[in-house]
């Protein structure tokens, strides 16, 4: 018996993410969602650009935690466009990196209207086939390739680009619903001729400009799945992303686990722990300074909230009477507790006393005075890095992988 497709994640937050305008990570932030991720199971960050200067150091440390075990088994993706020039660059500055996606519009609207007239349809092809190459060759693990604006592209020609990127040695195709053009329908049957035809597993990117994001995601890894291919959905966190937004994080993974007509018949990757959804959401809206609407699912304020007296009673009775999942499941339920007396902080200015107290709370001990005043300096740089107060967890961070931490921080223009 032939072994059933899965649905696995691949969260874009560290590269879609952050190019929400008006709005960014430090690389502390990025890191930290990193952790997260890994601890939530997901099976692979598209963490940056290796190509951008920025973003060196930061790339290379987490690669240098992956390396430590401490960064696994999620694996470190980097996006690029899907040139020769680009990939050699990528290796010359973040010689370690292993998995790439490599990206080129392919609808005759970007091609006549982006490229105009550097590029036609055969030299699209030709451009990406040489780069997947070009990245096999210098030790890429794994190469995704991706079909910027796919739903808007001709049936036959994506076809045709995807049996190409597929000779040339990629391992996925990412189906990118760029202009969130597509609906559940369209998807779902445009999804499963691609991958019938070429044989490859689908990566789903998909855009919310229409409010069908997560729809969209779902029946777009259905029609893999249904075509006998494992689906690879692109998600953000609390559905950052450029314009309307990506496909959010939780959503996904709950549509995927209790929807009718998916949960019993579609198999999402078993190290899923959705226990880390609350951490994760919570972490990113301070981090990106944007609330998480009240009725967003799984996560938002009023997702477990019932008012309507018949409702309250039926939930009193029977959670499931109005409740699909459980909030424990999510990782919620414990009482959040604000200190409301004294409260000593660690800043850009923190002095060593005040400090050592706030690390005596988080059970972090030092050596001796010298160490503590290598992590203190460490966390005023953090301050000024994040422009915001650390949260205990990237406190611990610090005092646990300082050499990690400051290579994190440097930045050279």
């Amino acid at each position: 018996m032939d072994k059933q497709p899965k649905i696995y994640i691949i969260d874009v937050t560290n590269r879609d993410g952050v190019q929400t305008s008006r709005i960014c990570l430090s690389k502390l932030q990025k890191t930290m969602i990193n952790l997260y991720l890994n601890e939530m199971g997901i099976f692979q960050s598209e963490f940056g650009f290796p190509i951008t200067h920025h973003e060196t150091n930061y790339l290379n440390a987490n690669l240098e935690l992956a390396k430590m075990g401490i960064l696994t088994p999620i694996r470190l993706g980097g996006w690029l466009r899907a040139t020769v020039e680009d990939v050699e660059i990528a290796f010359s500055m973040v010689s370690q990196i292993k998995h790439l996606n490599l990206s080129i519009s392919t609808s005759e609207q970007m091609i006549s209207h982006k490229f105009k007239g550097k590029l036609d349809h055969d030299s699209v092809i030709k451009e990406m086939t040489e780069a997947v190459k070009r990245a096999r060759k210098l030790g890429a693990e794994t190469v995704g390739v991706n079909a910027e604006d796919a739903s808007r592209t001709n049936m036959d020609y994506l076809i045709k680009f995807a049996q190409a990127a597929k000779q040339a040695g990629s391992d996925r195709i990412r189906y990118c619903d760029t202009l969130g053009f597509d609906s559940p329908f369209t998807i779902y049957e445009r999804v499963k001729l691609l991958a019938k035809s070429v044989g490859l597993p689908i990566e789903i990117h998909c855009h919310n400009d229409l409010g069908m994001v997560v729809a969209n995601s779902v029946s777009g890894a259905k029609g893999a799945v249904d075509a006998g291919c494992d689906a690879y959905v692109n998600t953000c966190i609390n559905g950052m992303g450029e314009r309307a937004g990506n496909a959010d994080l939780v959503a996904v993974i709950l549509a995927i686990k209790y929807a009718n007509g998916i949960r019993d018949r579609y198999i999402l990757d078993e190290r899923i722990n959705l226990k880390v959804a609350w951490k994760i959401a919570k972490y990113a809206s301070y981090a990106f300074g944007v609330p998480i609407p009240i009725n967003q699912p799984g996560v938002g304020a009023n997702a477990f909230a019932h008012e309507s007296g018949i409702h309250a009673d039926g939930a009193l009775k029977d959670r499931r009477n109005y409740e699909l999942y459980d909030f424990e499941e999510l990782g919620r339920g414990e009482p959040e507790i604000i200190e409301t007396g004294r409260k000593i902080t660690a800043g850009e200015y923190s002095g060593i006393k005040g400090f050592r107290n706030v690390f005596e709370k988080l059970e972090i001990e030092f050596k001796n005075e010298a160490e503590a005043i290598k992590i203190l300096e460490l966390v005023r740089y953090a301050n000024v890095h994040n422009q915001k107060p650390l949260v205990d967890d990237e406190l611990k961070f610090i005092a646990r992988y300082p050499d990690i931490a400051k290579k994190i921080f440097k930045m050279s223009p």
